[in-house]
């Protein structure tokens, strides 16, 4: 029986180059530097700023309770502030990463993200800190449910999409290359449903590379990327073209329709592997001048690799050929 594919997509060797999961976002990031020096004022300020802005506020949440300082200095915030909320809400998505490195329990994790979501009915962030867990541990049925609760509070929620479509894709790894795959209906019916404007449309190419790691892993797929020939199919160059004119039209600058969501670059890393191993230099050169310096580990890693030197490579053969 072939192992069970790396939990969240992640490649098992440990890359030698270090991302950084705040992307662009600066303000982001000099909050998270403040929290490591214990200035969690800081962080109160970033995250009360950020309001409802669900995407951003779930992106700002995971972002900072991935360091593994956050739980101490937020200890100091809550006996300054026993009543907030939000310093409730980042201990509990600490305690959710910890358990995922394998440094705390997990029920203790989702006694404290349900907690807080008794606290704060309308958030989709405790709910998306669960599903963040249960996508690597728990059982099917439960990241069905973790998502529709995420996804009834905002229904567009990019990060949710994201873990639910990996979490699909590890579905019948022995069907092989099968178009009907319920992973990428998933994506296409996501895709769908959202406003025009809504990153979602590049959800069908997550699904594509998502699902690729799958097979790559369980051995019907090579592992090389480009020469597995996944992205070369119809359907699959169908789907690299819609989510491509999505881009030119909605989010590359200068364009009208531009817009700035707080994941853009996960979406444009996707993006510009899918386009790369479909062979398309000029259009994976565009995206490898707007991701810039902001790389993510996923999906230049899939399904084994290192994914600082996949991307290099790939970003200096398509500068160099466009």
């Amino acid at each position: 029986m072939s192992p069970p594919p790396p939990p969240l997509g992640r490649s098992r060797k440990r890359a030698a180059h270090a991302f950084d999961p705040a992307l662009d976002d600066a303000e982001l990031a000099d909050a998270r530097t403040a929290l490591t020096q214990g200035r969690w004022s800081e962080v109160r300020a970033l995250l009360a700023a950020t309001g409802d802005d669900w995407d951003r506020r779930g992106h700002r949440f995971d972002v900072l309770a991935q360091e593994q300082t956050t739980a101490a200095w937020v200890r100091d915030w809550q006996l300054a502030e026993p009543e907030s909320t939000d310093a409730a809400l980042l201990l509990a998505y600490a305690s959710v990463h910890r358990a995922l490195r394998g440094k705390g329990r997990s029920e203790k994790a989702r006694d404290a993200c349900r907690a807080v979501a008794a606290l704060l009915p309308a958030d989709p962030t405790p709910w998306l800190a669960l599903l963040t867990l249960e996508r690597s541990l728990g059982r099917e049925e439960d990241v069905v449910r973790l998502f529709d609760e995420v996804r009834h509070r905002h229904p567009e929620h990019h990060h949710a999409h994201h873990l639910m479509v990996a979490r699909l894709a590890e579905r019948r790894p022995a069907a092989g290359q099968d178009p009907l795959h319920e992973v990428y209906d998933f994506a296409a019916w996501a895709a769908e449903q959202a406003p025009a404007d809504s990153p979602l449309a590049v959800l069908p190419v997550v699904a594509h590379a998502e699902r690729y790691r799958v097979l790559a892993t369980a051995g019907s797929e090579p592992g090389d990327p480009v020469a597995s020939g996944h992205w070369t199919g119809r359907r699959a160059r169908q789907v690299m073209k819609a989510a491509f004119d999505w881009w030119l039209e909605w989010e590359m600058p200068g364009r009208p329709g531009h817009t700035t969501y707080p994941r853009c670059r996960v979406d444009l890393n996707f993006l510009a592997h899918a386009k790369f191993c479909e062979g398309r230099a000029a259009e994976s050169a565009a995206l490898f001048h707007r991701i810039g310096r902001h790389a993510t580990p996923a999906p230049w890693s899939y399904p084994d690799r290192d994914p600082y030197k996949a991307f290099t490579a790939a970003r200096s053969a398509a500068l160099g050929s466009a």
